[in-house]
Parts: C-alpha cells; structure tokens; sequence
C-alpha cells in the first residue's frame, strides 16, 4: 500500500541538520550512578514501550495495515459526523440554561482538557499498547457524551467536557501515532490526512441532522447518540491492533509490561515519573485558572474585584510560573513531557508558536461566537448558519490534502506555512470587513474560504517540519508538544472570546433596548434561542440585539 511501511523511517528523507542536531542534545543518561530508583524504572518502562511498538510494528502485513487504515478511517468518521452534529448544539444547550455567553467557558475547558491529556496518553500508548490507549480513550469519550446527554445544569455540561475532551483528544493523538507507526515521513503528510477525509463530506451534513434533532427531538439526543455509535465504529480498529498485538504475543517477540510482578509501591512511583503527574497537574491547573477566570470575571458578583476570581488568577500565575521550573528538573521531572532538549531546536520552536497563533486567532474569529452571530445579525437557520461556519473545515480539509501531496514531490514545506500564514491574515481581516447586517452569503462564504485555505497550508506542513526536526524515538513527544500548544492557543483565544462578549453584549443590550423590553436584557443575553426567534427583523428590539452583537464582534475580529 503506498505510503504505508511495516516501521516508521522518520529519519530517512527530509534534511536531517535539525535532526542531528536534536539528537546531539543533551539528554540524561539512564543508567548513571547518580540515577535514582525511580529514574530507572522510569527509564525501563519507556524502554519497554518503545520495543512494544517495535515488535507490534514489524508484524503488520499489507492486508492487516489496510484493514486497520479501514477501521482508523471508520472511526474518524464517526468523530467528525459527531463533531459537525454537536458544533451546532452547544449554543442551544448552554442557552437551555440561561447561560449562552458560557460557551467560551465551554471552549476553554475543552481546549485546556485537550491540551494536557496528548502527552500523557502517547506515553500511555507508549507503555502499555496502542490498542489499550484506544480502549481507554473510547471509553472516556462515551461516558463524556453520557453525561452531557443526563446534565441538569450548565456546571455539570461544562463538567462532562472533561471526560469528553479527554477522550476526543485521546483518539485524535492515538490517531497521529499510529499514522506516524505505519509511515515514513515523506508519506505521512498525506496519510496524517486520512482521519480528515471524513470532514469533507461531514460539513454538509451535520448541520441539517442538528437542525432535525432540535425540531424533532432536543439536543440532549443529540449528544446521548453518539455514546452507541462510537464504540460501535470502534471495533474494527480494535480488532485490528488486538490481533497484531497477539499475534506478536504468541510468537514471542513482544515485551510483558515493565510492572509485571512488581509491587504497587514500585508501580505508582515509576507511573508518577513516567506521566511526570506533578508537571502534568501544574500545566492544568495553571491554564484553568487562568483562562476560565477571563469568561467569567464580567457576569461574576462584584466584576473582577471578586476575591474568587482575582484567588483563581493569581494561583494559575504561580502554576504557570512554577511548570518550567519543574520541568527543567532532571531530578523533580527525569521523564518531562516536555524534554527541554527538544525545544533546542529552532524548528521545534517555529512551528509550535504557529500552532498558538493558528489555533487562538481560529477561537476569535470563527469560534466560538461566529455561530450565534450568524443566528442573530445575519438572521440564519441553523442548518445555514452550520454550512457557513463548517465551510473553514471543508476548504481546511481540502487545501491540506492537497498541500501534503505537493510536499511529497517537492520535499519542501516551509513555502506553504509563510503563504498560508499571509492569506490566513487575508481572510480574518475580510471577515471584519464584511461584518455588517445584511452582508450576501458569498462575502460571508467567501471570508470562510480565505482563512480555511491558510489553515489547511499552515496546519500540516507546520506539523510535519516539527515532526521531521527528531528522531524516530521522539517524534511521539514531539508531536503531543505541538498538538499541546496548538490546543492551549485555542484556550487563550476562546478566554479573549469570553471576557469581550461578556463585558461588552450586556452593557450594550442595556444600553439600546427599547425601554420597553429593557427589562428583558438579562433574558436575551442568556439565550441565543431568545435573541433570534423571540424578536422578528426590523424590529426595535430586535436592531438593539443586532447591534450588540454586531459591535462585539467587531471588537473580538479586531483582536484576531
């Protein structure tokens, strides 16, 4: 199958300068006398994983990776259908709670959750197997999906984005690792592609099931259905990486886990080393904080003078602060999820600073308040609404695609990130341009095109430079480092979205409603099913609500 190798050849193809250089750097060495007990086992476990993968990897034949390609495609499908269904639900779901400007609370919690969980879980995939940290994410994922379908109040729907989110992303890493497993470098642009086909048929068609499920059911269906469906779409895969794993079993070639026979004690000090818990809680705790703080701070009692969330700002400094301390430590964190040594490289560098930027100027621009403005100023059905801010991910999907077959005959990348960067700035400053009440569905398209075609020639080639800069024996970590800021750029974006939407929509409301629905403002704010049915076009009321919207938009554009 092209494109496809028994063993990744990450470091057969591409210049390999930056390559050698990051594997001169200094690194701990694993048996020093120095070493502790817990740097040993730390290194034994990693070791073993790393000859797991090997041995599982030799044994794939062409008919079994094909197979396996077929149930990772089958998979991607259901998480991109689920993601285009229930894109289209958030904002009715926090709405139903009175509590419509808390989808950038929404936001952050995932992308916070998405962030952290990508380095722990390649090292999860590392120790003990690809097909548990499948497992394991799936079932993350549906009990996520299970409790946003039973919540009760916005406090336990924005709970449950923890468990989804650390299921989503669990899968969307496993997805690039095993892709990375399976390939060499050259053709791993291309097939990195294949859990994105999915989208380009899915953007169409999750906005009208969504707008279904709403009028003929309630969003809560809407979540609960994809708590079967996943799993369901799962066991292909499954069956898959479990028969490999069996078969390398059987023949004796595959390594029994480093915590075979050993005693607990051994166990949860090696796995605190190993998944470098403390750095990991610190990074969480640090952005949360942070972040959350910046959505709420405006709609909190007192504003930003309120104790609990000045408390919850300064306490999120200090964990920021404190996380490169710790992860400098050799001694406090021998197992770093993120090695300071691959950030030697200026490549490393580069490309994860274009992933911040890509992902926060995406979480001001299209996400997460571009959906309700469309329903709102612009006036549109939710399916319409869906197609408009969908269009990102179809022309995404497709420039990518294409931008990685024209880097596996040029062998260059660096050409498609300055060009996608440039024309993703064309197309954020069209969507300020084209802002107004009333503008065609072309401009409002059109802006959609723009900055997906940039995304799509950012994205990739900037993950295969990083990807390429390593070795084969890191580019797991490598990977989960860009993926992890990509994400936390998302965060900081989504908490920029939040604190200008809920410090400016109620003020603004307040301010040009007529006096005789002035009283109704709160009401308004809270629930995007309100402010776009509850009012016809032309009306006073409703020009008041247009022009809060409107005018907010066009600061957070402007930030973007």
């Amino acid at each position: 199958m092209p494109g496809l190798r028994r063993l990744s050849s990450a470091g057969e193809t591409l210049p390999r300068r930056s390559r050698e250089k990051m594997n001169r750097a200094p690194v701990d060495d694993a048996f020093s006398d120095t070493e502790s007990e817990s740097d040993v086992a730390s290194h034994l476990s990693a070791q073993a994983g790393v000859k797991r993968l090997e041995a599982t990897a030799a044994l794939w034949s062409k008919w079994s990776l094909i197979f396996a390609y077929g149930g990772l495609y089958m998979m991607a499908y259901a998480t991109s259908l689920e993601g285009q269904v229930t894109t289209n639900l958030t904002v009715f779901a926090t709405s139903s709670f009175k509590a419509h400007a808390l989808i950038s609370t929404v936001s952050v919690i995932q992308g916070v959750v998405l962030s952290i969980v990508k380095p722990p879980m390649a090292k999860v995939a590392d120790v003990w197997g690809r097909f548990e940290a499948f497992s394991f994410s799936v079932f993350l994922f549906t009990l996520g999906y299970i409790q946003q379908a039973a919540a009760n109040n916005v406090k336990t729907y924005a709970a449950a984005q923890i468990f989804y989110s650390a299921g989503a992303t669990g899968l969307q890493i496993l997805q690039q690792i095993f892709i990375a497993d399976t390939s060499d470098l050259l053709n791993r642009a291309i097939v990195s592609t294949v859990p994105d086909i999915p989208y380009l048929l899915n953007v169409w068609i999750g906005p009208p099931i969504a707008n279904s499920i709403l009028k003929n059911l309630t969003w809560r269906w809407g979540y609960g259905i994809w708590a079967i469906v996943l799993p369901v779409a799962y066991l292909p895969l499954a069956l898959a990486l479990s028969l490999n794993q069996r078969k390398a079993s059987n023949m004796g070639i595959l390594p029994p886990s480093p915590f075979v026979g050993k005693d607990w004690v051994y166990t949860l000090k090696s796995l605190w080393f190993e998944m470098d818990i403390f750095g990991l809680l610190l990074l969480l705790v640090g952005v949360a904080l942070l972040l959350i703080p910046l959505t709420l701070g405006a709609s909190a009692p007192g504003d930003w003078s309120n104790g609990s969330i000045i408390a919850m700002l300064v306490c999120g400094l200090v964990c920021l602060c404190l996380f490169p301390l710790w992860e400098r430590s050799p001694r406090l964190a021998p197992r770093a999820f993120f090695p300071p040594h691959l950030f030697q490289s200026t490549t490393v560098i580069a490309g994860v600073l274009i992933a911040f930027f890509y992902f926060m100027v995406y979480y001001l621009s299209v996400q997460p308040y571009f959906y309700s403005y469309l329903l709102v100023v612009q006036g549109k059905s939710v399916s319409a609404a869906g197609h408009i801010t969908q269009t990102f991910t179809f022309t995404a999907t497709v420039t990518s695609i294409l931008t990685s077959i024209v880097i596996k005959y040029t062998k260059h990348y660096k050409y498609f990130v300055t060009a996608g960067a440039c024309i993703y700035l064309l197309g954020v400053v069209m969507m300020l341009r084209y802002r107004t009440e009333g503008v065609t569905d072309a401009f409002l398209i059109g802006c959609q095109v723009c900055v997906g075609i940039g995304g799509g020639m950012l994205h990739v080639p900037a993950q295969l430079g990083v990807q390429a800069s390593v070795g084969h024996g890191e580019v797991g970590a490598v990977t989960a480092a860009f993926l992890t800021i990509l994400e936390i750029g998302g965060a900081v974006g989504s908490a920029i979205s939040g604190a200008i939407w809920s410090a400016n929509v109620p003020v603004k409301l307040a301010k040009y409603l007529p006096e005789e629905t002035r009283d109704q403002a709160r009401e308004i704010f809270g629930s995007v099913k309100v402010a776009s049915t509850e009012y016809a076009m032309g009306t006073p009321t409703r020009i008041a609500i247009n022009r809060a919207y409107q005018e907010t938009m066009t600061k957070i554009l402007t930030v973007a």
